[in-house]
């Protein structure tokens, strides 16, 4: 009797550690499992009846920008994001594949002094930047300064990452691109 009870207690002590072990990776695991989303809207000159809307953006001052409603670019053409530290604070960097490069070009190009609407799933949905669009964006690379927190910007970037690795446009975490196992 004694040795069945030893016994049970070697098994309760080793699903005790199995457990505490398994609790130890839970954080990492699930940032893994983390998704979000991010769509790029154009800014609309005129109001063309149900194809655009008006949205809010910034919410300290919100800033009224009218937009078309439909995206011209999402997180299915993204290649990375990244949290970037800069003076005075931190911007987004998303880096898109080379159709998504394409889009943001031919858009930046035809719509110059236009905004861009930034609008993230992480997992609430917001407006998160309208920034102007000063430049032609050749590289693919579209950055901005988002209206959050950085706990906030970084659990999006996370999400946009998992996001590109299950889509096939960004490597796996210690794996190159091209590599098979």
């Amino acid at each position: 009797m004694n040795l069945l009870r030893l016994r049970f207690n070697y098994y309760l002590f080793a699903v005790l550690l199995l457990t505490a072990a398994g609790c130890a990776s839970g954080p990492d695991r699930k940032s893994r499992k983390e998704e979000s989303v991010v769509q790029l809207f154009m800014e609309a000159e005129a109001d063309i009846g149900d194809q655009t809307a008006v949205i809010q953006v910034v919410r300290s001052v919100p800033v009224p920008v009218r937009i078309y409603k439909r995206p011209f670019l999402d997180s299915s053409e993204l290649v990375d994001a990244a949290v970037v530290d800069v003076v005075g604070g931190f911007v987004v960097q998303l880096q898109f594949t080379a159709h998504g490069a394409l889009v943001l070009e031919q858009v930046s190009t035809a719509h110059r002094g236009s905004r861009i609407a930034v609008f993230g799933i992480f997992p609430g949905g917001r407006w998160l930047a309208a920034p102007v669009v000063a430049n032609r964006i050749t590289n693919g690379v579209f950055v901005f300064t988002p209206d959050a927190t950085r706990e906030e910007a970084e659990r999006l970037v996370r999400g946009l990452n998992n996001v590109a690795i299950r889509l096939g446009n960004k490597p796996k975490p210690g794996k190159t691109k091209g590599t098979r196992e």
